[in-house]
């Protein structure tokens, strides 16, 4: 079976894009959303997949950061509340409203993040997803029963977001793509063409093809993330670096160590990083960790370290104390954290505020900022580029713009609820062909007709794209992710017109790589 080409590349070399955006994650994915549903001509090109980097790799929190209002930094802390609520008005098939309890064993910690909380709740006014209350000892077990009774007087409940990272990414490229943006993944960019010292279009290689390609676009957008600094460097080799960045490392667990529908927030740890404990489909998730880092992997590597050190909080938060042999999955994201000078070496003192730069050639950089604030990143920069380029000014409907997807009671679906609207077409296609209908894995809800679907619908180029994000078994479950490799190749395979060689690469690469989600 012969190859369909991905896309056009007459239309990719003969038009002039109003703008280009390199970047595949949450920020770049975001502003080609806000930028083509504004009516200008889009192209976002990602050398790998879709939130192959940070924006699959987060805590699943659409929250204000309470850690941000620790450090007073309010106004931050105003806008994620905010667009925490336009995020579950968009996609309330992909984020919803999660209870957390904080733990008390001292005296002072009730009436301590009593009041912080209750900050948090006036700050986040309408927006708000709960009230936060006080919670006797019996309440606190209600709600966790696996939390540690040694010395527990209560707790505080508050509410936060929770969401999918992955699956939201996707359909935001699928709404993107209905919006007339052109999306490209393992496409990438090798460097820019300039004209008169300025950068009129770059020159981009197909990853899969190796065949090079020109774009030519009135404005390009740099949203990297950890990247933006080599981005920035491909344009000048003299500029100077403006970002940092620190290593976040998760564990996954069974469901038998957080039962119920409640996480877990312990404010402060050891390193002055607020932890949660989250149940994430049908799993626990411990995170997160807050390591330097001064080199950027695509694959960044958990540290041992780090993987001990959530062990032992974990442990002194929860009855079950987890053992390495029972980590489902560890994972590790790089989180994109622009210098502010004094504290550059803190990271755990580094906020999220985002960052606009413009080069002397008219490169626009946005750097900084969390998936929370996706929306307002992209409104602001695409604000800058409409000056820059010149472009026919546009008012941003983003924030009431329906996700791919979009579905107000997708639980319905039961194990499909994540596709949101898109659960029906998955269901006949499910029932056309009882084969479709398998198990891809027995302790695993995943269809064998969800590999299909990925790749005629989501863009998915490769067994790590599905078993990784489109999916996420890998991150949910290492073990069984490189038990199904074999099954997901050959059909994925099939659907590609690939040979027997590139299935046999294919479950190689994605057993290696696997390898390093697995503790034993």
């Amino acid at each position: 079976m012969k190859q369909k080409p991905r896309y056009s590349e007459e239309k990719l070399s003969s038009t002039l894009w109003d703008i280009a955006i390199i970047g595949g994650g949450a920020t770049g994915v975001g502003t080609a959303l806000e930028a083509a549903s504004r009516g200008y001509k889009v192209v976002l090109l990602e050398q790998s997949d879709f939130g192959k980097g940070t924006s699959s790799r987060s805590t699943k929190l659409a929250h204000g950061g309470v850690r941000y209002l620790q450090q007073g930094n309010v106004s931050l802390v105003l806008d994620a509340l905010k667009e925490r609520g336009i995020m579950r008005r968009n996609a309330p098939h992909l984020v919803h409203d999660l209870p957390f309890v904080v733990p008390v064993y001292d005296w002072w910690e009730g009436p301590f993040y009593g009041i912080g909380l209750k900050i948090y709740d006036m700050l986040a006014g309408k927006e708000g997803f709960g009230p936060s209350k006080f919670l006797t000892k019996e309440e606190t077990l209600a709600l966790i029963p696996t939390v540690e009774t040694k010395g527990l007087k209560g707790g505080v409940i508050y509410h936060d977001g929770q969401f999918d990272d992955s699956r939201l990414l996707i359909n935001m490229v699928q709404t993107a793509k209905e919006q007339g943006a052109t999306m490209l993944n393992y496409v990438k960019a090798v460097s820019f063409i300039k004209e008169n010292l300025k950068i009129i279009g770059i020159l981009v290689q197909d990853i899969e093809t190796g065949k090079n390609h020109t774009i030519k676009a009135k404005i390009i957008i740099n949203a990297t993330g950890v990247f933006t600094d080599a981005v920035r460097k491909m344009d000048d080799n003299q500029a100077k670096e403006i970002m940092t960045s620190s290593q976040g490392v998760h564990l996954v667990l069974d469901s038998s160590f957080l039962p119920g529908d409640s996480g877990i927030m312990v404010p402060h740890t050891d390193d002055g990083r607020v932890l949660f404990a989250v149940p994430w489909h049908n799993m626990t998730l411990i995170g997160t960790t807050e390591t330097l880092v001064t080199k950027f992997p695509l694959e960044p590597i958990p540290m041992e370290s780090e993987i001990t050190f959530l062990l032992e909080h974990a442990a002194k938060y929860l009855t079950k104390d987890p053992k390495r042999s029972d980590v489902k999955s560890v994972f590790a994201g790089l989180r994109p954290l622009v210098k502010n000078g004094d504290n550059e070496d803190d990271t755990a003192s580094i906020s999220r505020d985002h960052t606009i730069t413009i080069s002397k050639s008219g490169l626009i950089s946005i750097a900084g900022g969390k998936w929370t604030t996706y929306r307002k990143m992209a409104e602001d920069v695409v604000e800058q580029a409409i000056i820059l380029g010149n472009l026919p000014s546009s008012d941003s409907v983003t924030s009431t713009l329906q996700i791919h997807g979009y579905h107000k009671n997708s639980h319905n679906y039961g194990h499909l609820n994540n596709y949101g609207s898109d659960a029906i077409k998955i269901e006949e296609l499910l029932n056309a062909n009882t084969e479709f209908n398998k198990r891809l894995h027995p302790d695993h809800e995943i269809r064998i007709g969800e590999i299909i679907w990925a790749v005629r619908n989501e863009m998915a180029r490769n067994i790590e794209d599905f078993l990784a994000r489109r999916s996420q078994l890998l991150i949910l479950d290492a073990k069984a992710s490189i038990e199904v490799a074999p099954i997901v190749a050959k059909i994925m395979g099939k659907e590609l017109g690939q040979s027997w060689r590139w299935r046999k690469n294919q479950i190689q690469q994605f057993s290696e790589l696997a390898k390093n989600y697995l503790l034993y």
